[in-house]
């Protein structure tokens, strides 16, 4: 038996039990009436089930990547970091590469996820000349799986063109969104749909 349905029906009965048990409190209540109050709170506790079922599963489906971008000022360097959901990453890497593939696991796996995303992110003056990116290293922690890069930051940089394409080239629905930070205001940049190329501006340095 499937555990799920099991879990459900146990819910249905004990709910429906204890409406019996309070409506027989009543000897006016008849026979029909008794049977119409519990297919209606059967259908009712059905329906309620069903949909946190459908509520849950779209919220687990959602597709979410952060990146924050950091001017340091102590090194005078851009610091990219990006978050990714280990479920989505876990999922991705066996579409990427093979059913084999095993981020929480294989060192050559986060290596090999790890190069598929920095070719897939790119930073760009406001010339649009890309600034060249050093990668970092990754981190596995608890619930996500990190992905670090740096670049000098250019003295005259008066803002910048993003592109952030990771996962998105696999599951239509994903959205990156990237925080610039320590240049001004933070700024937020989303890519959904067929967004290519974001951009921000900065008022000081």
């Amino acid at each position: 038996m499937n555990l799920r349905n099991s879990s459900k029906t146990t819910t249905q009965v004990t709910f429906l039990s204890l409406v019996f048990s309070f409506l027989t409190r009543f000897k006016t209540i008849t026979a029909a009436t008794l049977g119409s109050v519990a297919i209606t709170c059967f259908f009712t506790a059905s329906v309620g089930i069903s949909v946190f079922n459908i509520d849950s599963a779209g919220a687990h489906q959602q597709k979410m990547a952060i990146t924050t971008v950091l001017f340091n000022p102590r090194t005078n360097n851009l610091e990219i970091m990006h978050r990714f959901d280990l479920h989505d990453a876990e999922h991705a890497v066996k579409e990427i590469f093979d059913g084999d593939a095993d981020i929480m696991q294989s060192k050559k796996t986060q290596s090999d996820f790890a190069n598929y995303v920095v070719k897939r992110f790119a930073i760009y003056n406001m010339q649009k000349e890309e600034l060249p990116l050093t990668f970092v290293g990754t981190e596995l922690e608890g619930q996500h799986f990190w992905v670090y890069q740096e670049t000098p930051a250019p003295g005259d940089l008066e803002g910048m063109y993003i592109q952030h394409n990771a996962l998105r080239d696999i599951w239509h629905k994903q959205t990156n969104t990237i925080n610039v930070e320590g240049m001004g205001d933070i700024q937020t940049l989303t890519f959904t749909d067929s967004t290519e190329l974001l951009s921000v501006e900065f008022t000081h340095h």
